[in-house]
């Protein structure tokens, strides 16, 4: 069964790599195989919000979908990620923002899956886990391009 996991300090705060993560609609903009993302529910539950949403992710000629639940958690810094449906046999996926002192954050990214079929294992088994020990970095590139071209403009407001 393949994990992986990660810790990574990144100059943005927790609150910011945050919201790159839970804007689960734009991945096919940056998150490498992914091709489509569909929120099919939302649903907030006190100061939680709760996704359903399912992934199309891709590499050459073979495409999958499969759907999660996705518990966004900002007061905890959380991102939650529960397997639903699709071609694996399991996935849990999480993350954890952290302010670090000094400025920046700590994020912890931790994934654990399994596909269901030993032939997908086999034809997709090494791209995935080669994708997935990227994300970590599509994100905070993600958030590179996302609030440096904010502070820019925003610098460029004030001259």
């Amino acid at each position: 069964m393949p994990s992986f996991e990660t810790t990574r300090r990144v100059p943005f705060t927790a609150r910011q790599m945050f919201d790159v993560v839970a804007d689960v609609e734009r991945y096919p903009q940056f998150l490498p195989l992914c091709e489509g993302l569909v929120v099919r529910s939302r649903e907030t539950a006190g100061a939680d919000t709760v996704l359903i949403a399912t992934m199309t992710v891709g590499y050459s000629a073979i495409r999958e979908s499969f759907t999660s639940r996705v518990t966004l958690r900002p007061q905890q810094g959380q991102i939650l990620v529960a397997y639903l449906d699709g071609p694996f046999s399991h996935l849990h996926n999480r993350w954890r923002f952290r302010d670090a002192a000094g400025g920046g954050s700590h994020i912890d990214f931790f994934i654990d899956y399994a596909f269901s079929s030993r032939m997908l294992a086999l034809l997709m088994g090494v791209v995935f886990d080669k994708a997935v020990r990227k994300y970590a970095s599509a994100f905070e590139a993600r958030a590179h391009a996302l609030y440096d071209a904010a502070a820019r403009l925003a610098a460029a407001r004030k001259d």
